[in-house]
C-alpha cells in the first residue's frame, strides 16, 4: 500500500550549544563516518544499504525531508553507547502494517528496521464503508499498525479501528497501534458546560477494538496517556528537531526559546534546557474561539536575539503567526517556528509563508501535500525515532532511555 519516498541530504551536525545525548541505541558493529562538504554532512556507513529510489519526487519549492537510511544509520540523538543485546532483524514474529493515512512514513520506518511492510488490502466501498483484509498470516505475531489519525481524522480513525479488529480476529498475539499524530487530543478536558471529552472517547474506541498497546508521538497533553486503559509509549519529536537545529550556525548566546502560549511553557522550558539552558520567553494570548487567537503581550526579552518558537502542532497558524509578529515588534532578529505535527488547516500556508519566519521546521508525522510546500519549510523525518522505538517495544527494552 505504501509508496516509495525520495529523500535528499540535509544537515545533521552537532553544534556547541546542543548538549550531547546519553541515550542508548541498538547494537551495531558497523562503523559510521562523517565527512563534511561545505554546509552539508554526508553520512556513510560500511555495508549500509541505502533506500533504493526508483523515481525522485519533486518537493516543489520547499526543502526536502532528511534522508532515512535502511540498516543501522542513526540520527545524532541515537548515536552513543550501544546496547549489548544483538537483535535478530529477521524476526518473522514482528509484523508491520500501514494504513492509508501516511504510507510514506510507514515505508521509511520499514526501511530503517530492515523489514517489509505486511500485505494488506484496504479499500472503500461506493457508500464510503471501509474494507480491510490482511493478506498474510499474523497468528501469534507481534503486530504494529502504522496509522496517524490526521485529516481526514474520522476516516483514518475508523480505518485504524477496523485494522485492529482484523488483526485481533486473525489471532495476533500483540497489537500495537502506532499513532504518530493522535487526532482529537485537543479535546482532553471540559472547558465549558455540556462539552464532550473526545480524547477519552477515542481512547476507549481503540482499546475496545482490541489494541494491546499504544505508541504515540508528542501528545497534545500528558494527561491523554491516562485516558487509555492499556500501556502507552509516548515518544517526543524534540530530539529530531534539536538535532537539526544543531546544524545551524547560531551562537547559543543569541538564542531565546519562545512558548507561543502559557500552556506550552513546560514544553518550551524542556526544549530550552537542551539548548544549553537558553533563556525563555512567553507569548501571552487570549483565545476568543476555536482556531481564533489574539496576542496580548510578551513576557521576556527577545531584542536582537534569534527566537525559536516551539509548539506541538501548527493548525491554522494563527497563534504562532501573531506571536511571530509580536516578536518582530519587540526587536527579534530572526524567528524560527518548530513543531512536530503540521496539521496546516487553511489559511496556515499563507500565514507561514508571509515572511514572518526565517524557517518553519516540522516533522513528517502528518504528510504534507506537495502544493503546501513553501521556501521556508523544512520537513524532518521521525522514521528512525519510531523505528527504534518499535524495536525496543518488541524486544521489551527501555524506551525512555532514548531521550536521556
Amino acid at each position: 500500500m505504501a509508496s516509495s519516498l525520495g529523500m535528499q541530504s540535509s544537515p545533521s551536525r552537532t553544534a556547541s550549544f546542543l548538549k550531547p545525548s546519553s541515550s542508548l541505541s541498538r547494537c551495531c558493529s558497523r562503523q559510521t563516518s562523517l565527512s563534511f562538504n561545505g554546509a552539508r554532512t554526508r553520512i556513510s556507513s560500511t555495508n549500509t544499504i541505502k533506500c533504493d529510489i526508483s523515481e525522485p519526487l519533486n518537493f516543489g519549492n520547499g526543502k526536502p525531508t532528511i534522508p532515512v537510511l535502511n540498516d543501522q544509520t542513526l540520527p545524532k540523538f541515537l548515536e552513543s553507547a550501544r546496547v549489548d543485546k544483538t537483535v535478530n532483524r529477521n524476526d518473522t514474529r514482528l509484523k508491520l502494517f500501514s494504513g492509508t493515512a501516511n504510507p510514506a512514513l510507514s515505508q521509511e520506518i520499514a526501511w530503517y528496521m530492515g523489514l517489509e511492510l505486511g500485505k494488506i488490502n484496504i479499500k472503500r466501498f461506493a457508500d464510503g464503508e471501509i474494507y480491510v483484509q490482511l493478506q498474510e498470516s499474523v497468528r501469534g505475531c507481534d503486530v504494529f499498525l502504522l496509522q496517524p489519525t490526521c485529516p481526514q481524522a474520522n476516516e483514518n480513525l475508523m480505518e485504524l479501528l477496523i485494522m485492529i479488529d482484523a488483526c485481533r480476529r486473525a489471532s495476533a498475539k500483540n497489537i500495537t497501534a502506532v499513532i504518530p499524530y493522535f487526532g482529537y487530543a485537543r479535546a482532553d478536558r471540559k472547558t465549558q458546560g455540556r462539552e464532550s471529552i473526545a480524547a477519552k472517547l477515542v481512547a476507549n474506541l481503540i482499546t475496545e477494538a482490541g489494541a494491546n498497546r499504544i505508541l504515540a508521538c508528542d501528545l497534545h497533553s500528558g494527561q491523554s496517556m491516562g485516558y487509555f486503559d492499556i500501556p502507552v509509549d509516548h515518544v517526543y519529536g524534540q530530539p529530531v528537531i534539536l538535532d537539526y537545529l544543531a546544524s545551524k550556525t547560531i551562537c547559543f548566546s543569541d538564542l531565546v526559546v519562545v512558548s507561543p502560549d502559557v500552556g506550552g511553557v513546560a514544553r518550551a522550558r524542556a526544549f530550552a534546557k537542551k539548548l544549553s539552558d537558553a533563556p525563555l520567553a512567553i507569548v501571552d494570548k487570549r483565545r476568543h474561539g476555536h482556531n481564533v487567537a489574539e496576542v496580548m503581550n510578551l513576557i521576556g526579552d527577545v531584542k536582537g536575539k534569534v527566537a525559536v518558537m516551539v509548539d506541538d502542532m501548527i493548525d491554522t497558524a494563527g497563534t504562532i503567526a501573531k506571536g511571530a509578529a509580536l516578536l518582530h515588534e519587540e526587536g527579534a532578529r530572526e524567528v524560527y517556528a518548530c513543531c512536530t505535527h503540521a496539521v496546516f488547516s487553511p489559511p496556515a500556508i499563507e500565514r507561514l509563508s508571509s515572511g514572518l519566519f526565517q524557517e518553519v521546521i516540522i516533522t513528517n508525522t502528518i504528510p504534507v501535500a506537495e502544493k503546501n510546500y513553501f521556501p521556508q519549510l523544512t520537513v524532518l523525518s521521525v522514521a528512525n525515532l519510531l523505528g527504534e522505538t518499535i524495536w525496543r517495544v518488541h524486544d521489551d527494552c527501555s524506551v525512555s532511555s532514548i531521550f536521556q
